[in-house]
């Protein structure tokens, strides 16, 4: 990744900058970094005739030196909205309290990648948001330096102002209007990260009064005049849909607006949501089976027959596993399984709509606004131009929020109603009309000749789905001779999806627990293990390799320091993993106890290699979430399906990790100046497998499934 901190900027000022007049005084600059974010795109032909929201990365700054910076992707509880301004306000060089931060709308055209997902928003827009903060600041720098009639490099900024060889200082708010009019400098140094006064500094979440208060911020608190809620009754079986509904007792309640069909569901609408959820449970709705009906023990035997057919699309393959096999004078074979899982947002999925003959106006939280737009066009033949999609805090998305099904539903219902409307669904709602992480079964088997490891393969078998094209390049890719991956599905009308970590948060804990278990029938010590294999793969030419076995190898040897591993006194029993995805390197150790047999998690210890740590408030946050996130749901996450019914639609039938189980989380980075990965994902998958290989310290009982609790009861090891 590139270190460098000299750029240069490949635009001309006729598609970097346009000004205007702030009513209550000060200039709005803004900066299309066209080129710089966008290749191919062109520069629009006359500036003049644009808007400021026409522009890719905001930086208002008022006459006073107070500066605004909008922060362009969704904010999800991943605290870009904090982190991604931080990066701008460093390059810009002012100081820290001096700056506001508004969330952006919804343009691509200019702010690019809107997205909130796959831990990108960071390790994409590092550069482009760098970038603006350095133009920026070099052109006040060329403003005050022909002000003062001074050459350039006569100046220097401090926190907000530019400051000259003989001690002369202007803030930005004096010359901004000068720079605007200046040419866009051609080479812009960026600064060297030693120099950082921002970046890498605890910063105070910039919503974090409003969250606190109960001030309006998410989807759930937007209101508008004339607006009415809606509550949806939606078919309550995967696989069935509508026959008939009786609506006249739902009608006569005071308060119910409308009773609408769309599509095989019925809206209720009405003055209040109260109003409205006691009208949708009034109706008399008759459903049929369109298809038969699925059952999780249905999937159970399906998923296993697909790992014992021959049916696959291999991902990956190197050397020969099967003639390896042969050779081999030990082999271990591992099934592993897990459960379909809800994303169980704290804040269930709403949004507001407003068709009309004109336009279409959308409010609320969502992950991916440009392709829920795009497809509420789609839906309603509509030119995308038309809307406008203003984006809320989101109270956690987990990858629920990259689907708009709730999007549409709201334009389709307002579209029908010509109202505009606000669509919020009940928890029950939420739990049972889900997009879930699919059940998976992985099959993994090595093949051990003279105390080494000679293949390897991995047979997946999915609901829906299957991993990732990179994923069969992670660990422990290019460590052995004969690696092939293998995957197949089954195709189910359950809905299924991206889940927090999607595709590792599972894998991880199959794969890290098989290597735990290979290492016992090595008879190697589990660590030295993983640092043996890696060594296979350094200085490899293989540009498939996703991770780095150096930056692999620093975190596990900073976790094995830091968590004392195999040093802990009688009565804590450790658990170990390394694992890479989402562009980071983590590796933890799970202290885990005996409570009356029960298995308890007192602490974990995480080494992360994420790059450069913008933010290390909010990176704590993310790394102390993700563990505890992980280990909640490997340990009670269940989920399962009965003639297509889910079978949970409540916290009191679905279990979450508790506070009082919630673990000591103990984090150290590695320090490097590469440029910053994602951290909203990285933790999570590894610490499944730190807990379950603790556990079988702990027990001498190996864990196969998930949730933990439940095969951990069923083996009569707990009470």
């Amino acid at each position: 990744m590139s270190t460098s901190n000299k750029i240069i900027a490949n635009f001309d000022r006729r598609s970097f900058i346009k000004t205007s007049t702030l009513a209550g005084g000060g200039i709005l600059i803004g900066f299309n970094l066209f080129t710089a974010c966008k290749p191919g795109v062109k520069p629009p032909e006359d500036i003049s005739q644009l808007n400021f929201n026409d522009f890719n990365a905001f930086i208002k700054i008022a006459d006073n030196g107070k500066v605004t910076i909008f922060s362009p992707n969704p904010e999800i509880g991943q605290g870009v909205k904090t982190s991604m301004p931080m990066i701008i306000a460093e390059e810009l060089d002012v100081a820290w309290k001096d700056v506001m931060v508004e969330q952006a709308p919804l343009d691509t055209k200019n702010f690019t990648r809107q997205v909130a997902g796959g831990s990108q928003s960071l390790r994409l827009g590092w550069e482009p948001l760098r970038q603006t903060g350095a133009i920026a600041r070099q052109m006040l720098i060329n403003a005050a330096a022909a002000k003062w009639g001074i050459e350039a490099e006569q100046c220097k900024t401090d926190s907000g102002f530019i400051i000259n060889s003989d001690g002369g200082k202007l803030n930005y708010g004096e010359v901004v209007k000068e720079a605007a009019q200046l040419p866009i400098p051609e080479n812009v140094k960026l600064k060297d990260p030693k120099d950082f006064k921002i970046i890498g500094v605890d910063a105070v979440n910039v919503d974090i009064d409003k969250i606190i208060t109960g001030k309006p911020l998410y989807g759930y608190d937007y209101k508008e005049d004339g607006m009415v809620y809606a509550c949806a009754i939606r078919p309550p079986a995967f696989g069935q849909k509508l026959e008939s509904f009786d609506d006249e007792d739902t009608k006569s309640i005071e308060g119910v607006i409308d009773v609408i069909k769309f599509g095989d569901k019925i809206a209720v609408l009405a003055n209040s949501t109260w109003v409205a959820m006691k009208g949708k449970n009034s109706l008399k709705v008759n459903w049929v089976n369109d298809t038969k009906p699925e059952s999780s023990e249905d999937h159970h035997k399906i998923l296993s027959d697909i790992l014992d057919g021959s049916e696959f699309e291999t991902r990956r393959k190197d050397g020969d596993v099967f003639k390896a096999f042969k050779q081999a004078d030990k082999i271990l074979e591992r099934t592993y399984e897990s459960p379909f899982l809800p994303h169980n947002c704290m804040e269930p999925m709403n949004f507001f709509a407003n068709v009309t003959d004109s336009s279409i106006k959308l409010v609320g939280p969502i992950q991916t606004p440009e392709g829920t737009a795009k497809a509420v066009a789609e839906l309603l033949k509509r030119d995308v131009n038309e809307i406008t999609l203003e984006m809320t805090r989101m109270g956690g998305g987990f990858g629920r929020r990259l689907y708009g099904d709730f999007v549409l539903e709201v334009a389709q219902i307002s579209h029908i109603a010509k109202k505009p409307v606000k669509l919020v669904f009940t928890r029950e709602d939420d739990m049972t009309a889900g997009t879930y992480r699919p059940s998976i079964k992985y099959r993994i088997k090595a093949g051990v000749k003279n105390g080494k490891l000679i293949a390897y393969h991995l047979k997946e078998a999915s609901i829906n789905s299957n991993m990732y094209g990179l994923i069969p390049n992670f660990f422990p890719a290019g460590c052995v001779e004969n690696y092939q991956v293998d995957t197949a599905n089954y195709k189910s009308n359950i809905t299924t999806g991206a889940w927090r970590a999607p595709y590792t948060n599972f894998l991880a804990f199959a794969e890290q627990s098989f290597f735990d278990e290979l290492a016992e029938v090595m008879e190697a010590d589990p660590v030295q293990l993983r640092l043996d294999l890696l060594q296979n793969v350094k200085g490899t030419t293989d540009d498939r390799i996703q991770y780095s076995p150096e930056r692999m190898e620093q975190v596990i040897k900073l976790a094995v320091e830091k968590s004392g591993w195999g040093k802990k006194e009688e009565g804590i029993y450790q658990g170990f993993c390394a694992y890479y995805c989402h562009n980071s390197h983590v590796s933890e150790v799970a202290d885990v106890v005996l409570e009356d047999g029960m298995p308890l998690v007192k602490k974990v210890t995480v080494a992360v290699d994420c790059g450069i740590v913008v933010n290390p408030l909010g990176a704590l946050n993310q790394i102390e979430g993700g563990v505890i996130d992980g280990i909640g749901h490997s340990m009670y996450g269940d989920f399962s399906f009965n003639n297509g019914v889910p079978g949970s639609e409540n916290y009191d039938t679905y279990r979450l990790i508790r506070m009082k189980e919630a673990p000591q989380v103990e984090t150290y980075f590695v320090k490097n100046t590469i440029a910053p990965t994602g951290l909203g994902e990285p933790t999570l998958p590894p610490a499944g497998a730190a807990v379950a290989n603790a556990i079988k310290a702990a027990t001498g009982k190996r864990l196969m499934k998930q949730p933990f609790i439940k095969e951990l009861k069923s083996r009569e090891l707990i009470g």
